[in-house]
């Protein structure tokens, strides 16, 4: 690379990356071919519109590539529609609400604390100011209380319900949801959409390994990177033929311009790896290393919130009177990547907080085990603690990843 400047800055990072432990949920290791997509010669192409139907000539190839995504994305998902030009899991958002959606609106989503998203109604995002938000909140044993939400959608009559979250570590029932909303709507003045926003658990839904939102919701929407392993972007998908036209529109022009067809390249290249048998596995093995280190915490008396899912919520407040920005920082400094986060309940602020949110996506995709799963979880125990040195603990994080090594020779597809 001629710009040496930025080229350190990659080499650097490159040495971050491999040199560490990545329990960050929402991050993950794509392939070789979805990078090498990401930063293709279709970057070069400019392609307002959709395929076959573009305000700029010589889009033959770049339609070709991007009407892979959409079939893949609709066999991998089985929906009948699929856009996959949103920048971001955000813009996908945002141009869902629109699709179905007129300014001042109601929307019912999870109480932000407990598990929501930006978009999903905070006051600093674009959410809160362009609707009209409420809340439910988790029932008292940090689930989602099916029943206290259907009698909260009975009260406020909202426009949307939102389902999906961002750190909420337990299956969701999106059947049950969606028999709530058609009894809602029996008797509603204002018929009620239900929306899902997937982001964190594609990759296990995809892999079959819980409910499908597509099945049930009238408009999905995910990010394509964190679990699923492809490279950042958003994509929104359906089943409902009536709304496929006023998603297009909302995502071009409403939303966005010119599509990146070299990250939608990329996005074809993930959904054709999650449609093999190999990413079945992976996410078995991505499920059972968040349990294993769950337990393990557990086991050793630390208050977390179980898991049955990719992530688990660690109280380090309860478990070791640290804020979840201090456990972060010390767990950085040892080579544990991580990320503070609110919990059930939480009485500190976003900036400090209660907990950690610790998914095992990235680290199984370079070859984590079961075994060293709950050897991440003592290690994680020990450095909190205060039972070993920051030099031990950056020894024993580099004896753990450098193991990895075989394991992604053994299967080079991961």
């Amino acid at each position: 690379m001629k710009d040496k400047t930025i080229e350190s800055i990659f080499a650097k990072e490159a040495e971050r990356q491999n040199a560490g432990i990545e329990l960050i949920a929402s991050e993950n290791y794509p392939s070789t071919d979805v990078m090498e997509a990401s930063g293709s010669i279709l970057t070069a192409k400019y392609a307002e519109g959709y395929p076959s139907r573009r305000y700029y000539g010589g889009c033959v190839n770049v339609d070709e590539a991007e009407n892979l995504a959409i079939e893949r994305a609709k066999k991998l998902f089985g929906c009948s529609f699929a856009n996959v030009q949103p920048h971001s899991g955000s813009q996908a958002n945002f141009a869902a609400y629109h699709a179905v959606l007129k300014p001042g609106d109601k929307i019912l989503s999870l109480t932000l604390n407990d598990g929501g998203h930006l978009t999903h109604g905070s006051p600093v995002s674009f959410s809160s100011q362009m609707y009209s938000f409420v809340h439910y909140p988790l029932g008292e044993d940090g689930r989602l209380d099916y029943e206290l939400i259907e009698k909260i959608i009975d009260q406020e009559n909202p426009n949307l319900f939102l389902a999906g979250y961002s750190a909420y570590p337990c299956e969701i029932d999106f059947k049950r949801m969606r028999e709530i909303i058609d009894r809602h709507n029996t008797h509603a003045e204002t018929p009620c959409y239900f929306m899902v926003d997937m982001a964190h658990i594609a990759g296990i839904v995809a892999a079959k390994l819980t409910q499908n939102p597509c099945d049930y919701a009238d408009i999905v929407t995910t990010t394509t990177h964190k679990t699923l392993r492809g490279p950042r972007g958003g994509m929104i998908l359906t089943n409902r033929e009536d709304l496929a036209k006023k998603i297009n529109s909302a995502v071009f022009p409403y939303a966005q311009g010119g599509p990146l067809e070299h990250i939608i390249a990329a996005k074809a290249a993930c959904f054709g790896e999650a449609l093999s048998p190999s990413f079945q596995r992976y996410m078995e093995r991505v499920l059972e290393n968040t349990k294993a280190c769950d337990a393990k915490l557990r086991s050793l008396g630390c208050e977390s919130s179980g898991t049955e899912n990719h992530l688990f919520l660690l109280n380090v407040l309860s478990s070791f009177g640290l804020t979840g920005k201090e456990a972060q920082e010390k767990l950085e400094s040892c080579g544990i990547t991580t990320n503070k986060n609110m919990i059930h309940g939480d009485t500190l602020k976003p900036s400090e907080c209660s907990g950690l949110r610790i998914g095992f996506a990235a680290a199984t995709t370079r070859g984590c085990t079961k075994e060293q799963a709950e050897e991440i979880g003592q290690l994680i125990f020990d450095i909190l603690r205060g039972n070993i040195n920051q030099d031990a603990a950056q020894k024993k994080v580099h004896e753990i990843v450098s193991s990895w090594k075989n394991v992604l020779e053994i299967e080079p597809e991961i």
